[in-house]
C-alpha cells in the first residue's frame, strides 16, 4: 500500500504548462464483502475504509482517475475480517458537464470503471501446520456517484462502488483444508463513502506572440 500513496503523491506533484485541471483528495467511508459467507446485502458498510484519489480531468464530461483504499473486509457474520490494500485506476464519466474552470455552482452524476488490484491477508490450516500468506486479487470496479462543486478549489461527491472480483477466496471458502459454496460465483466487495477534492492546475495556453 505504501507504493500506492508513493504514486499518488507524486501524480499530485506533476503540473506543466499545458497541464489541465487536477483534483487530488480522500475518500472516507466503509466497505462490505459479498461471498458465501457472511451478510447478503449489496450495500452494508461494517468496516472502515480511508483512502486516496487522484483525477486528470481531460474535459468536463471526463476523467482518469487513480485511487488507493486501505480497509478490512467482515469475512464472516462472527465479525472475522481480512486486511485488504486497493489500488484502482481507470476512466471516470459525468453525465453532464462539470466545468472546472467555471466558478459557478455545479453538480454532476458520475459513473466510473477501469482495473483494480487487490492485496490481501489469507489464513488457513493444513492438517495441524497454519499457513498465513498474501495475495492478490484483479477486479473490475463499477462506481456510481455524484458530486458537487463546493468552491472554486474543493468538490464534494457521494459514492457506492461495488468491485467484481476474479477471486472467489476473499471470504476464505475455497482453501485447500476447505472449499464450500458456490466455487462458480466469484466474490464482490462494495465501498460506499465521501470523497473530498481540491483542484489545482490551469487551463492549456494556446497564447501566440
Amino acid at each position: 500500500m505504501k507504493y500506492t500513496l508513493v504514486l499518488i503523491i507524486s501524480l499530485f506533484s506533476l503540473q506543466s504548462s499545458y497541464s489541465q485541471i487536477h483534483e487530488f483528495g480522500l475518500f472516507l467511508g466503509g466497505s462490505n464483502l459479498i461471498g458465501d459467507v457472511g451478510e447478503p446485502n449489496f450495500i452494508n458498510p461494517n468496516q472502515f475504509a480511508i483512502g486516496g484519489i487522484y483525477k486528470w480531468n481531460k474535459s468536463s464530461r471526463h476523467s482518469w482517475r487513480v485511487s488507493g483504499i486501505l480497509t478490512e473486509l467482515q469475512t464472516s457474520k462472527n465479525q472475522d475480517t481480512k486486511t485488504v490494500g486497493e489500488i484502482s485506476a481507470g476512466l471516470e464519466f459525468n453525465f453532464f458537464e462539470f466545468d472546472l474552470h467555471d466558478s459557478g455552482p455545479q453538480s454532476t452524476p458520475y459513473f466510473y470503471s477501469g482495473l483494480s488490484a487487490l492485496r490481501y491477508n489469507n489464513t488457513y490450516t493444513t492438517g495441524v501446520e497454519k499457513i498465513s500468506e498474501t495475495k492478490t486479487a484483479l477486479g473490475i470496479p463499477l462506481t456510481l456517484g455524484y458530486k458537487f462543486r463546493l468552491s472554486y478549489s474543493f468538490n464534494i461527491g457521494t459514492e457506492v462502488g461495488a468491485r467484481y472480483t476474479f477471486s472467489d477466496n476473499l471470504d476464505g471458502s475455497d482453501n485447500p483444508d476447505m472449499s464450500f459454496g458456490n466455487l462458480n460465483n466469484n466474490d464482490w466487495y462494495v465501498f460506499t463513502g465521501l470523497t473530498l477534492t481540491y483542484t489545482f492546475g490551469r487551463n492549456p495556453c494556446y497564447c501566440t506572440n
